[in-house]
């Protein structure tokens, strides 16, 4: 059921950079900011955007950010409260990845980057819901249920067919919790598009920074050459303000690079003028509804408008990069997740054979999505398909990212819609995993190649929902990602808000 917050403070509708400067000037506490959004989490359990709430330890954190900002000793998020998608281990917090066989598992670190967030003042509302080990675009592959897109379709309360709307994935919980006003902001990971597809599901801002941007460190692993954590806010000076926090090069990551974090606030200042931006015809697929070319077309416009320059580039190999990218990840899921055995940690089912209890432990303890995947890359990494199918994948990947590279040499961003459609109703394309990977179509080659991407609320579908564009920008060039997702931001003026959050 979708919350109503109109009875709250105020303090929720504030985003992330309008409460820092609020706190900033004195005008409310972070235990104040803190507790109008445990309340509004209350409101909102029907949405399931949480898998654990952790009231008590936000508002210890926000005492604490209280007393730092009494001794002038203020970071940059300093006070802030964000939601934390459950891939993300969090000392003493229970950490699930949406699956039963980590439903106990209490870790005994701290993620590099809940870290890093933690040392700039932030402070953690909870742990939000996601597919299952981050596998899935709708968020209906978890153990503690389906997280719920606080929109719903014109004149349908509940979705189609009396069923409500998906939020996306994998990231949906995190998606549905700043939509729906549960949190100024949150972290989610993105391997071929669970931040960027949620957040145009549910009319937010979703950045995937370039790979090795941030550590992946304490993040549970799915296909570890892909994935990479990234902010979810309302706007995007606020994930810009969010990602300054999270980057940063970590030894004990061998993928994160060493280089400076630039002020990715700062970056925002400029205009776009002389800005060239490429439009593939690749990304024109078929079949994709009228009302996504149309927005496309538009967010060309709106890009002019603002003196950017506009023109066509080739991406080819792109019809290739689903399939290829449904290859990779599940062959780095089936190495990944073997792991999971019932022996060191997480669900144990008793046996009296040792081969006996991995089979029950991993039936048991693993999720239709996440045992389909793992079949599929123990196939594809298997003696006699390796080389059919895994090798052939990574040089399809190759010649992607070298798409991008030729692409990058006439334009400083790519511009093309984030999704083939917008949310969909929950059960609706389960028992179509084809229909449900397509989703992942215009978010997947950016992943292969491992570029920044970024997607922006662009406008309404004609049902009601949102639906968002998307930049694809060089590598470790955030700041000109972030600096025209800012410009589109500015054209579309997206204000709506979901039903009921008035």
């Amino acid at each position: 059921m979708t919350p109503d917050l109109t009875g709250l403070t105020g303090l929720t509708g504030l985003t992330l950079a309008e409460a820092r400067a609020g706190l900033e000037k004195g005008a409310f506490s972070s235990r104040e900011l803190t507790a109008a959004h445990i309340e509004a989490m209350a409101a909102g359990r029907g949405l399931n955007a949480f898998i654990t709430e952790t009231p008590e330890r936000a508002l210890e954190m926000a005492d604490a950010s209280d007393a730092r900002r009494r001794a002038g000793e203020a970071g940059p998020m300093e006070g802030v409260p964000i939601a934390v998608k459950d891939l993300f281990c969090t000392e003493g917090v229970r950490t699930t990845a949406g699956s039963r066989i980590l439903e106990s598992f209490v870790p005994p670190y701290e993620s590099t980057v809940t870290a890093n967030l933690w040392r700039a003042g932030a402070v953690m509302l909870g742990k939000t819901n996601m597919d299952e080990f981050a596998m899935g675009s709708s968020n209906m592959f978890s153990f503690a249920g389906p997280a719920i897109n606080p929109w719903r379709r014109q004149g349908d309360r509940t979705g189609a067919d009396g069923r409500p709307l998906v939020p996306g994935g994998s990231s949906g919980g995190s998606a549905a919790a700043v939509a729906a006003r549960l949190a100024p902001g949150a972290i989610g990971t993105d391997t071929g598009g669970s931040i960027r597809q949620p957040a145009s599901f549910c009319g937010v801002v979703g950045l995937k920074p370039t790979y090795g941007r941030c550590s992946r460190w304490g993040i549970v692993a799915f296909a570890s050459s892909l994935d990479q954590a990234g902010p979810l806010a309302r706007t995007v000076r606020d994930c810009a303000i969010m990602l300054g926090a999270m980057a940063g090069h970590d030894a004990k990551d061998s993928t994160s690079v060493d280089r400076p974090v630039p002020d990715y606030e700062a970056a925002l200042a400029g205009d776009i003028k002389g800005l060239r931006v490429g439009i593939p015809s690749e990304y024109r697929v078929d079949g994709m509804p009228d009302e996504i070319e149309r927005l496309w077309r538009r967010g060309v416009a709106w890009l002019e408008e603002r003196g950017a320059e506009v023109g066509d580039v080739s991406l080819p190999h792109t019809k290739y990069a689903l399939p290829a990218y449904y290859i990779i990840a599940p062959a780095e899921a089936s190495s990944n997740l073997a792991r999971y055995d019932g022996v060191r940690y997480g669900l144990r089912v008793p046996s009296d054979d040792l081969t006996e209890m991995y089979e029950k432990t991993r039936s048991a303890g693993f999720g239709a999505e996440v045992k389909r995947r793992v079949l599929i890359g123990a196939y594809v990494l298997s003696a006699g398909y390796y080389d059919a199918y895994y090798l052939k994948a990574q040089k399809v990947r190759s010649l992607i990212a070298g798409d991008f590279r030729q692409a990058f040499e006439t334009v400083d961003v790519v511009l093309t819609p984030t999704t083939p459609s917008p949310a969909f109703a929950v059960g609706e394309k389960t028992d179509d995993p084809i229909a449900m990977y397509l989703n992942d179509v215009f978010t997947g080659p950016a992943s292969l190649a491992g570029l920044p991407a970024i997607s922006v609320p662009a406008g309404l579908s004609e049902e009601g929902p949102p639906l968002g564009l998307q930049l694809i920008g060089r590598p470790f060039d955030e700041e000109t990602v972030l600096r025209a997702a800012r410009a589109l931001e500015q054209a579309a003026a997206f204000d709506a808000m979901p039903q009921g959050l008035g």
